[in-house]
């Protein structure tokens, strides 16, 4: 396998100049209270929310993973890659409540919705799901991009990128983050557009990569009946997983907050949905890329998850490796600097903050920058355990993502489409949620001294898609059934947090916040969406 020669070191060399550059600007920028630190002053125009969005979503486990996928036999997977629609829903149904309500983070938003409980549930959880698998798996899975690339021990290359993430984050909060991730978001898309295509040029072009496979291997719909991926259950629990991925999680949701105003924040998710639209041809073509030039014997690789990199490094003529390199590393610092800064901000504004009311402003941001290097710390500490998982990365955290999603997507969605929701109906739901996500986890992992004709067999057996149908329709229903069975909110605890409770003037506040161009483009992305579904039928 080929290196690098001196003009990608140029390139790489390059882009941590103009990084480190960005970073040490926000760096001097007024950073003196919480709203500075953790939102960005709220100050955020459209072009850099949707490029942050958008980068913090693709990590550099996401690249390698997706091109695995692509190369893998897992078209299907794609369709989470198709979730430009649901960002979409972000911005034009979810965003407006969480401005009118001026929260910080999602779990202060259940707390005005709901109850104090709700919001201490939805931190805890938040916080222990970031540090076991986001910052890990990010760390993780950039250490092996990183030390492959560069020829460097994993350990080395892991940690001086969490070093150099982490310093950048902790001095310059929100602000530092989300302008990097700007920059970081163009040399991603550039790079990994130019391996797409010099990828399909060594192939011979779409109709030879296309003869080069099985037939039907691009078909991302599979029977019902499919033991991996059966399309209904695809459909359904996808959309599950990215409502709550896109339109609840704090990781993502963040971005949108700092916005602005709604007009900036919408036209943020707008922005941010275009470009969800190119993972699918910037990092999943690539994997089919590699699969076909190794059918016809151009290209060596042993596992799905080294495809993008076999073909980085086997197809890519000089400078240009250098620069999908830097947009690989891009990935991975953008993914790390916004689960740090989201950690940051849940542990300060929902644990700190709720326990000591009475902290200045200043002290709470040096709790924001403290709370940031424990969880770099803690983060590194998990990576020896990561090591021990086995099996397709992407596809690991798609079914443990299955598992978190439907009780949280529930309640929010509930809450919002419906003032009769009531905090213990919130409350069963999230705490039933995850008793039935740990016993189906505890299950999963012993099915081997299950008996094969039980009950517990079968609930642990069950096609990972299927389950989590299954677990939202019994979330729903515990939501409904308990607030159904108890006393209705006040009116005062709901006002402008439901549609039902919208005042006259907040209806007309929102329809003047956006114009027809925002509708079209709208339109148009959801058009796409549906044209690449059905594209890849064959």
């Amino acid at each position: 396998m080929q290196g690098f020669d001196t003009l990608d070191w140029i390139v790489i060399g390059g882009y941590f100049l103009i990084l480190i550059g960005i970073a040490i600007w926000v760096i001097r920028q007024k950073q003196d209270n919480t709203e500075d630190y953790f939102l960005a002053g709220r100050n955020i125009g459209w072009f850099v929310v949707g490029a942050s969005i958008f980068a913090s979503n693709i990590g550099s486990e996401h690249v390698v993973g997706l091109a695995g996928a692509g190369a893998g036999g897992k078209i299907p997977m794609l369709i989470y890659e198709l979730h430009a629609w649901l960002v979409l829903a972000l911005g034009w149904i979810f965003l407006p409540f969480y401005l009118r309500s001026g929260v910080f983070t999602m779990p202060e938003f259940l707390e005005r919705r709901f109850s104090p409980q709700a919001r201490w549930f939805l931190t805890v959880f938040s916080l222990l799901a970031y540090v076991l698998t986001k910052v890990s798996v990010t760390v993780y899975a950039g250490g092996i991009v990183i030390s492959t690339l560069l020829n460097i021990d994993f350990w080395f290359g892991a940690l001086i990128t969490v070093v150099l993430t982490g310093a950048y984050t902790v001095m310059g909060g929100m602000r530092a983050v989300v302008y990097t991730e700007a920059l970081q978001t163009v040399v991603l898309v550039i790079g990994a557009a130019t391996l797409t295509f010099f990828g399909l040029q060594a192939v011979g072009g779409w109709g030879e990569m296309k003869a080069a496979l099985e037939p039907g291997y691009l078909n991302m719909w599979r029977p019902a009946s499919d033991p991996e991926f059966p399309w209904p259950s695809l459909v359904i629990t996808s959309t599950i997983v990215g409502i709550w991925y896109w339109c609840t999680d704090q990781y993502i949701v963040q971005r949108a907050l700092a916005a602005q105003n709604i007009t900036q924040g919408r036209r943020g998710t707008i922005f941010g949905a275009l470009l969800k639209l190119l993972p699918v041809f910037l990092f999943l073509i690539p994997g089919v890329i590699a699969l076909a030039l190794k059918n016809k014997g151009q290209l060596q690789w042993d596992t799905p998850d080294q495809a993008f990199v076999s073909l980085l490094m086997q197809k890519m003529p000089s400078g240009l490796k250098g620069l999908v390199a830097a947009g690989l590393l891009a990935a991975l610092m953008s993914s790390l600097a916004s689960v740090f800064n989201s950690c940051s901000t849940l542990f300060t504004v929902d644990v700190y903050r709720k326990l000591r009311p009475d902290t200045p402003e200043h002290k709470l941001v040096n709790i924001g920058r403290m709370a940031t290097v424990v969880v770099v710390v803690l983060g590194i500490a998990w990576i020896p355990i990561m090591q021990n998982i086995s099996g397709v990365l992407y596809e690991y955290l798609q079914s443990v993502q299955s598992y978190i999603a439907p009780p949280i997507t529930a309640v929010f969605l509930l809450g919002i489409f419906s003032k009769r929701i009531n905090s213990k109906g919130a409350m069963a739901t999230l705490m039933a949620g995850l008793l039935v996500a740990v016993v189906r986890l505890t299950l999963e992992l012993s099915r081997h001294a299950l008996d094969p004709n039980g009950f517990f067999y079968a609930f642990a057996s069950m096609n990972f898609l299927t389950f989590a149908a299954w677990f939202f329709l019994f979330s729903v229903s515990v939501c409904v059934v308990v607030s159904l069975l108890t006393p209705a909110p006040s009116a005062e605890q709901v006002e402008g947090l439901t549609f039902g409770s919208l005042t006259d003037k907040q209806k007309a506040d929102n329809r003047s916040s956006y114009n027809v161009w925002d509708i079209v483009v709208s339109l148009a992305v959801i058009a796409i969406v549906a044209y690449v579904m059905i594209s890849f039928t064959g």
